[in-house]
């Protein structure tokens, strides 16, 4: 401005003041043009790039930095921000899938629930174990997946859960973390019902060898003595009547010594069953001849897939002629003429005991389905000593279930869905080398 009103107090023409005053304007455009692209750019350059920092787009840089000026080093400084922002990103986003494939890689069931309880975090062992996907159950409720129980209990403890038809028990691990500040409660699941049955049958085995020895020796003596005292009272004279009621006596005392020592044979058996020896076992011909020790009632095998898998032969058949059996037992037990035996098996009761097969990649699944009266109280059938029927001995279920888990199997035993009976399921494993074609019994 100031040179603009001396060349206007010079003594030139209008014209050339002006021409003057025209060219000094357009050189203050071009100096102002040139400061603007050195800092208004720059500057409205940094701004796009600190935004795009803020929304976590750190692909977009300051350019032309130099550390020539102030300008320049604050783009550089800019732009390292970025570069180091991009690589913590990344190292979040590869650690972030490593955990993802490590908790899906988990075989225990996780879940992890918010302040409200409901379920942020699944991993597949619990899609698994709760039979849903996570698309369903996440944004769900403790209590509405059956896992309230897992939140009220105490950490570390044991828990039954309502989920299967099986009696597991699962130990609950409890941790908390905060995700965005918000704190999470992270349980894990392990299931323990083999290993606590484990220990139980341990404890049953150690208090059955003592209580078989203590008896054992006693009961073998008394049954000798009551032998040869009725054989001297036989020789002895003395009253007819007198007579009778002592072999009468010695005969019952005789007789129940031998049926306790059946009884403890029994559950001697239980207390040292040995390690199964496996070999290639056909799974059909071995149903069928189980199926065929039954002469009471006719027992339908219905046809499945030709399988030959890796098991004990002797154990495996020892143990479907116990399911069997309990299937026939069950079935007799509502016979129309209560207390009477059949004289001979009926076509018409064919269908009261079904035994059929299914197999997979994984397993081998054998199911007994019978039409008895059902189970009154499912969570002790696998107790050792408890029985409903009359002469059993409470054995061959948990020496079934013994030989299932000695092979890495389970058992599992319900009432049917339609009401008419109980179904018995046993889960094998087999070798992945092992072939299944279709055929039959």
């Amino acid at each position: 401005m100031v040179s603009g009103v001396l060349v206007w107090m010079q003594p030139w023409s209008s014209e050339s003041r002006l021409a003057l005053i025209g060219v000094e304007v357009f050189a203050w455009w071009l100096l102002a043009m040139a400061l603007q692209e050195q800092t208004t750019r720059p500057l409205q350059t940094l701004s796009n790039v600190i935004a795009s920092l803020r929304e976590e787009d750190y692909s977009f840089r300051a350019r032309n930095a130099v550390a020539e000026d102030v300008l320049g080093e604050l783009s550089l400084e800019v732009n390292a921000l970025a570069d180091m922002l991009s690589g913590e990103k990344v190292r979040t986003i590869e650690a972030t899938a490593l955990l993802q494939r490590v908790v899906d890689e988990i075989d225990a069931p996780l879940f992890a629930f918010d302040p409200a309880h409901k379920l942020r975090l699944v991993n597949p062992a619990g899609e698994h174990l709760l039979r849903q996907s996570k698309t369903r159950m996440l944004g769900r409720s403790a209590a509405e997946l059956c896992l309230q129980p897992c939140l009220a209990a105490e950490n570390e403890s044991v828990v039954e859960l309502e989920l299967t038809e099986s009696q597991a028990r699962w130990l609950v691990r409890r941790s908390s973390f905060r995700q965005n500040g918000v704190p999470h409660t992270l349980v894990v699941l392990s299931d323990v019902s083999r290993a606590l049955r484990e220990e139980e049958r341990r404890a049953w085995q150690r208090l059955i060898r003592v209580l078989g020895h203590e008896l054992s020796n006693s009961l073998a003596p008394i049954k000798s003595i009551a032998g040869s005292l009725s054989s001297r009272v036989s020789a002895t004279p003395m009253d007819a009547a007198v007579r009778s009621d002592l072999q009468r006596g010695l005969e019952i005392i005789e007789a129940r010594s031998a049926s306790l020592h059946r009884f403890l044979d029994a559950y001697r058996r239980l207390a040292q069953m040995p390690a199964p020896v496996l070999r290639d076992v056909a799974l059909a011909p071995l149903v069928a001849r189980a199926a065929g020790m039954e002469t009471r009632i006719r027992v339908r095998v219905q046809p499945g897939p030709s399988v030959v898998f890796q098991a004990d032969p002797d154990q495996l058949e020892q143990m479907f002629i116990n399911l069997v059996r309990n299937a026939a037992d069950a079935v007799l037990e509502t016979w129309p003429a209560a207390g009477e035996m059949p004289e001979a098996p009926s076509m018409a009761d064919s269908e009261k005991v079904v035994v059929r097969w299914d197999a997979g990649d994984e397993d081998v699944t054998l199911m007994v389905d019978d039409e008895g009266p059902g189970l009154l109280n499912p969570a002790n059938v696998f107790t050792p000593f408890y029985t409903t029927k009359p002469n059993g001995s409470g054995v061959g279920l948990v020496l079934s279930r013994q030989i299932a888990e000695a092979h890495g199997g389970r058992i599992e035993i319900a009432n049917r869905a339609d009401g008419r009976g109980c179904s018995v399921k046993v889960v094998l494993p087999r070798l992945p080398s092992c072939a299944v074609t279709d055929g039959s019994v």
